[in-house]
C-alpha cells in the first residue's frame, strides 16, 4: 500500500467525506450566493454584527444551507445544535430547550438550533417552537428544499426571515473543486492527484448546481483511480465519466423543481421555441417523470395557449396521452416529443381561456339570471303563453342560422369571446362572421 492509499484509507476511517471536510470556515471562503452573503449584503452585516434573527434558508440541495448555518453559529459565537426534522420529535425540542436555558444561565452562551428539512415537521411540532423563539431561548435556522411559503406554518414563517439560495453556477463549483484539489489539510492536496484536461469542468457541469455532488464525484473518482508507475493518480476525462455514471439532474418529482421544470416546459411551448421545448421535455424524461403527467400538461397547454388557432393541437395532445398509456417508456418519448413540437410551433390563441374566464367572472356578479322562456325545455307555444317568444329552430332555416337572443335579458349583448385572428381561428371567425352577416342581410330583406 503506497502513501496515497494510506492517506485515503486513513481519511475513510477517521475523517468525514470530502464534501463535509471542505465546508467553508469563514464567510470569505463561502463560494457562491453573493446576493445574500456577499460583502455589504444585509445578512452578512447582521452576521458580522451578531444581530442574527431566526431565518429559513430555502434552496436546492448542495447550495450551502447547512454550511451557512454553521458559519453563522461560529462567527456569532453561538452554540450550534443540529436537528433533523425527519428524526426529531417534540421530546427532542423540550430537551434542547432545557439545555439552551441552562447554557445561557450558567455560561452566557446563545444557541442556534439548525433544523434540516424543516418542511417535514408537522404543524404541531412547528407550533411548539413559537414561544421559545419569541422569548429568545434560541435562534432558529431552518433549511428546506421546499417552498416555505407553502410548507412552513405562517406563524413560524412570520417570525423568521426567508433567504433563497440559488443553484451554484458552474464557475462557482469549479472554484470549489480547485480548492479541494489543492487543500492539503482538508482536501486532496496530499494525494498526488493529477487531474486531466476538462475533468473538473465536467464535474462542475454534471453537478447541476450542487456542490456536494461535485465533491462526492471528485472523491469517488479519485478513490477508484489506480496509481501509475510514478505513484501519480492521473484522473482522465474518460475515467471521470465512468465514475459519475448517469447524471442526477436537478429534479424532484414532489418538490419545487417538479413544478419549475414543468413551468419552463409550458412557457417554452407558449413562446414557440421548439429547442427549449425539447430540452425541458428531455429534462423531465431523463429524471423519470411520469409520462402521463407530461401528456396531461400538453393537453392543458393545447387548449389554453393554442386553442382555436389550431384545434388539431388538442387532438395531438389527447392522442399522445392515449399512446403513452398503451405503449409506455422509452418509446413514448417520441410521441411526447411530436405532440410538444406540434404545440410549440402552432399559432397561439388564448381566446378560449379568456372567454370562459369572462363568462365565469360575469356569473360572480349575476349568478341567478333566469333562462329565457323560449330557451327552456317546454315547447314554443308554452313559451309564448309565459310572456316569451317562440323558439325558432335554426335547422329549419335555409342557411342553418336565424337571429334570436340566447342570453338572459339582464346581460343581453354581453360579449365573452374575443377572437384572436391567427391561424385557423381567423378563418373560422371570418367565415362565421361572413355567414352571419349574409343571413342577417337575407332576414332584413
Amino acid at each position: 500500500m503506497d502513501l496515497f492509499d494510506r492517506v485515503l484509507q486513513e481519511d475513510l476511517k477517521k475523517n468525514a467525506p470530502l464534501a463535509d471536510r471542505m465546508r467553508p470556515r469563514t464567510l470569505d471562503d463561502f463560494i457562491g450566493q453573493e446576493k445574500i452573503v456577499g460583502r455589504g449584503s444585509p445578512l452578512r452585516l447582521a452576521i458580522e454584527k451578531d444581530l442574527i434573527v431566526s431565518m429559513i434558508l430555502w434552496g436546492p440541495p448542495g447550495t450551502g444551507k447547512t454550511s451557512l448555518a454553521r458559519l453563522i453559529a461560529g462567527i456569532t459565537r453561538s452554540h450550534f445544535e443540529a436537528l433533523n426534522a425527519v428524526l426529531a420529535r417534540t421530546a427532542d425540542i423540550k430537551r434542547v430547550v432545557q439545555e439552551c436555558r441552562e447554557r445561557r444561565k450558567y455560561h452566557g452562551y446563545k444557541t442556534i438550533i439548525f433544523v434540516d428539512e424543516i418542511h417535514r415537521w408537522s404543524k404541531n411540532i412547528q407550533d411548539a417552537l413559537l414561544p421559545y423563539i419569541e422569548e429568545g431561548t434560541f435562534t432558529l435556522i431552518g433549511a428546506t428544499v421546499e417552498n416555505p411559503f407553502y410548507t412552513v406554518n405562517p406563524a413560524l414563517r412570520s417570525r423568521s426571515r426567508v433567504f433563497k439560495l440559488e443553484p451554484l453556477k458552474e464557475k462557482d463549483i469549479l472554484k470549489i473543486l480547485h480548492k479541494a484539489i489543492n487543500d492539503k489539510k482538508y482536501g486532496l492536496g496530499n494525494c498526488n492527484l493529477k487531474v486531466g484536461k476538462g475533468v473538473l469542468e465536467y464535474f462542475s457541469v454534471v453537478a447541476g448546481g450542487d456542490a456536494r455532488i461535485a465533491l462526492n464525484t471528485l472523491e469517488f473518482a479519485s478513490l477508484t483511480t489506480s496509481p501509475n508507475e510514478a505513484g501519480e493518480r492521473v484522473l482522465t476525462l474518460e475515467a471521470a465519466k465512468e465514475a459519475t455514471g448517469q447524471k442526477a439532474v436537478l429534479y424532484d418529482r414532489e418538490g419545487d423543481q417538479h413544478y419549475n421544470v414543468a413551468s419552463a416546459f409550458i412557457k417554452s411551448m407558449r413562446g414557440s421555441d421548439p429547442d427549449a421545448t425539447l430540452y425541458w421535455l428531455a429534462r423531465m424524461i431523463y429524471a423519470g417523470e411520469d409520462p402521463r403527467f407530461i401528456a396531461r400538461r400538453l393537453m392543458i397547454h393545447a387548449a389554453e395557449d393554442v386553442g382555436l388557432a389550431d384545434p388539431m393541437a388538442l387532438l395531438q395532445a389527447s392522442a399522445a396521452l392515449g399512446a403513452v398509456e398503451k405503449i409506455g417508456m422509452p418509446e413514448s418519448r417520441i410521441i411526447l416529443a411530436q405532440a410538444a413540437l406540434y404545440i410549440a410551433m402552432a399559432p397561439k390563441s388564448n381566446s378560449v381561456l379568456k372567454g370562459i374566464n369572462e363568462a365565469l367572472k360575469n356569473l360572480e356578479n349575476r349568478p341567478g339570471c333566469a333562462v329565457p322562456a323560449h330557451l327552456c325545455s317546454f315547447n314554443g307555444t308554452e313559451a309564448e303563453g309565459r310572456g316569451g317568444v317562440r323558439y325558432i329552430y335554426p335547422q329549419d332555416c335555409p342557411e342553418g342560422y336565424v337571429e334570436q337572443e340566447y342570453l338572459p335579458n339582464e346581460i343581453k349583448g354581453a360579449q365573452f369571446y374575443t377572437p384572436v385572428l391567427r391561424g385557423k381561428e381567423k378563418d373560422f371567425y371570418l367565415k362565421h362572421y361572413e355567414r352571419i352577416s349574409k343571413d342577417k342581410g337575407n332576414t332584413d330583406q
